[in-house]
């Protein structure tokens, strides 16, 4: 030992910042892999992809929405509030996923563009991967989701009926 370390009079004058001495108690116990990353679970995946193809749906849904208010169609008013009805709960939907993914500590980010393929990156509690939609494989899921949702809002509606 030198006589710096064996001096308590010097170990008493260092100043350590609290965020210092947490990394070096980190570094010197390191977490396990398994805490460190890990892979995210089935449900966790869809909900990565639906934070993915929701914006696409919702965009979609809008651009229909506003073809209709130009419509000259007599049950025109009757689209645009479907339309917008149907967009709040996309929204409603959206909102609700990216909360739970922001809780699960999962981030997606949109990946360079290299073909017609959609492509994305995610972390997920440290634990990396890149993955990429195809257009009609997208378009089959916006299809079946925007059904989902127009059968809720029938379903809605005809219980309020009742």
């Amino acid at each position: 030992m030198s006589k710096l370390t064996d001096n308590l009079r010097w170990e008493s004058s260092r100043m350590m910042l609290p965020q210092h001495k947490e990394a070096l108690i980190e570094r010197q116990n390191p977490p396990s892999e398994t805490v460190r990353a890990q892979v995210p679970t089935r449900e966790e995946l869809e909900m990565i992809r639906d934070s993915v193809l929701l914006p696409i749906m919702l965009t979609m849904v809008e651009k229909n929405g506003k073809d209709m208010q130009l419509s000259t169609s007599s049950i025109r008013k009757l689209y645009v509030a479907a339309t917008q009805v149907l967009m709040d709960r996309i929204h409603f939907e959206l909102a609700a996923i990216n909360k739970e993914l922001r809780a699960k500590k999962i981030k997606v980010f949109k990946d360079d563009q290299e073909d017609t393929d959609l492509h994305y990156k995610y972390i997920c509690r440290g634990y990396e991967n890149k993955f990429a939609i195809m257009r009609d494989v997208a378009r089959a899921n916006i299809s079946v989701k925007l059904g989902e949702h127009i059968q809720r809002m029938i379903e809605d509606m005809k219980a309020r009926e009742r």
